[in-house]
């Protein structure tokens, strides 16, 4: 697997879970990748140096998703060391559950500045450097297309504007051959969502397969889209969900 030789990506919440998986599987085939993060440097450098094994640079930039100069500059930094910049992944993220009266807008306020400013200051960053044969994909959730639980209000709000921006900015970016895509993975076994937890098995019974996603079946999907099998998709939501929304 080699067809993204010579490309470089940003994976933005690249140190651990589903941001780490997609660093790999693009190194994997043939991507340089930076990655960013924000308190997990030790793992952050850990995926760099993952992807320097696989014989493709990597480099760890620090830089918090919500602060939107941060995001651009660690956009622009990836595009300066790397010498180019070809594929975005918007894929750092924070995830907020309570109810609506425990939840204050302070919360409101740093959840959107993350899920929502964040790619959108990215996305505006990239869009400099990015070429013909660009790449933007953002990272959802299952949560945008079936809320079965309460306590998701917010988080499913801020994902669920990734849809309206992902179409806004392909319609956009397209005269410039840049494809911009959505994916929504489906419960997906990480840190923050154990497939071992409590209440997993109740989770996992609401897709049509019954189980939890690892993160390279994720990472898979973001690397199609990344690829040039999938030059022409764009505006595109792709519910990687194992049948969430079935």
């Amino acid at each position: 697997m080699n067809e993204l030789h010579g490309k470089v990506a940003l994976v933005t919440g690249g140190s651990r879970g589903i941001g780490a998986a997609i660093a790999r599987a693009l190194a994997a085939r043939g991507a340089d990748v930076a990655i960013t993060y924000v308190n997990s440097e030790d793992r952050a450098n850990e995926v760099a140096c993952d992807v320097k094994e696989r014989g493709r640079r990597g480099l760890a930039l620090r830089a918090d998703a919500a602060d939107p100069a941060a995001v651009a500059g660690a956009v622009d930094e990836a595009a300066e060391l790397l010498g180019r910049l070809d594929i975005l992944v918007n894929n750092a993220g924070v995830f907020p559950v309570g109810a609506l009266s425990e939840l204050d807008i302070a919360t409101f306020d740093r959840t959107v500045a993350v899920n929502v400013r964040g790619p959108y200051a990215a996305a505006r960053a990239a869009a400099r450097h990015l070429g013909d044969g660009g790449r933007i994909i953002s990272i959802g959730s299952n949560v945008a297309e079936r809320v079965p639980f309460p306590g998701l209000a917010l988080y499913a709000l801020t994902k669920t504007a990734l849809a309206g921006m992902t179409r806004g900015l392909a319609r956009e970016l397209g005269p410039q051959g840049i494809t911009v895509n959505l994916v929504h993975p489906g419960p997906t076994d990480t840190d923050a969502n154990p497939a071992d937890q409590p209440q997993a098995q109740a989770i996992a019974g609401l897709t049509a397969l019954g189980r939890y996603a690892d993160g390279d079946e994720i990472a898979s999907v973001v690397a199609f889209l990344a690829g040039p099998d999938a030059r022409y998709v764009t505006g595109a939501t792709v519910n990687a969900d194992g049948g969430w929304a079935a």
